[in-house]
């Protein structure tokens, strides 16, 4: 494990930063099935909105913050209320660290002591690895603890190619 690596709550001040993590995945891959990046005020407001409820964190190097991760509703019906979606994005160029799996462990305490039993991931997919998408993310959550629980056939479109969406689950205590 990286020790170098710190993890905190973010703040909206970090926002800018985690738009440039993510705009590399947005405009090079079909990791996010979004277009185009979202401008620092919208993911400003993403970001409050996440964090009214749910733990919204960054990974910091150096007083550099190189990923961030955080849960999300899943759904806003009240039976729903004990499973989350989350999302993680690494700096490209501080991938394969050990920084994913050190936030998502940070994640899922925070969201044990909210009371949580499900974390779901969604993950683009594509039984062939292409230029847009290699099978990391599939791979990471199978590692993290993840199973697979469903896949989406051809649900996403992106570089004018057809993604499948794995749903990809995780027990984090008992129901």
């Amino acid at each position: 494990m990286n020790t170098m690596i710190k993890i905190r709550e973010a703040t909206t001040e970090d926002a800018a930063r985690l738009v440039e993590i993510y705009s590399y995945y947005v405009l090079n891959t079909a990791v996010s099935f979004e277009y185009e990046v979202p401008s620092v005020e919208e993911f400003t407001e993403r970001m409050r909105n996440v964090m009214k409820k749910y733990p919204y964190l960054v990974a910091v190097k150096d007083d550099y913050i190189v990923g961030y991760v955080y849960a999300g509703t899943y759904s806003t019906r009240d039976a729903y209320s004990w499973t989350v979606a989350n999302s993680i994005y690494v700096d490209k160029d501080y991938r394969r660290q050990g920084i994913g799996a050190l936030m998502y462990g940070e994640l899922e305490k925070r969201l044990k002591d909210l009371g949580i039993v499900n974390m779901l991931a969604g993950s683009a997919f594509c039984e062939t690895e292409d230029e847009y998408l290699s099978h990391d993310s599939y791979e990471f959550h199978k590692h993290m603890g993840y199973e697979k629980v469903a896949q989406l056939k051809g649900i996403g479109k992106k570089f004018d190619r057809w993604y499948d969406l794995l749903w990809m689950q995780k027990k984090l205590q008992p129901e």
